[in-house]
């Protein structure tokens, strides 16, 4: 800058460098507010990805695993049978071992699904960093 433009710039009614700085900000708001629109938008498309991974380990738990489960607890049960218990008792005993196998998968699954929907993974982080410079950038000019 030449020393007759810094001149020409001190100048300035007050007014006219307000609006300026006020043109500055809404502008740079603007610009804020676009970002932090398309960073929830990629943000909701991994939220949506998560539940869909819940989604299809239900579908594929209840259906494949449910028949395989089934086939386990016959196979325990034959087992306790031969081992001369009774054909009730070894069915009851062989579903409930069965069980317990079948709530821990369900609960991995569950905790994936959590995993990915957890509060840290929607943070807008790059939002957050630059409406901070922007904010600094403000404090600068007054």
């Amino acid at each position: 800058m030449n020393v007759h433009s810094e001149m020409h710039r001190e100048a300035r009614p007050l007014g006219d460098l307000i609006g300026g700085l006020a043109g500055d900000v809404s502008g740079l708001f603007r610009k804020e507010i676009e970002l932090a629109k398309a960073e929830a938008s990629e943000k909701f498309g991994s939220v949506l990805g998560g539940m869909e991974l819940l989604l299809a380990g239900a579908v594929i738990g209840i259906g494949a695993i449910g028949v395989l489960f089934a086939a386990i607890v016959s196979g325990i049960a034959a087992l306790f049978v031969r081992q001369g218990m009774g054909i009730t008792t070894a069915n009851a005993v062989a579903s409930l071992i069965v069980f317990v196998i079948a709530g821990l998968i369900a609960w991995a699954f569950v905790a994936r699904g959590r995993a990915a929907l957890s509060a840290s993974n929607l943070r807008m982080e790059r939002t957050a960093h630059t409406l901070a410079e922007d904010a600094a950038a403000v404090r600068e000019k007054f």
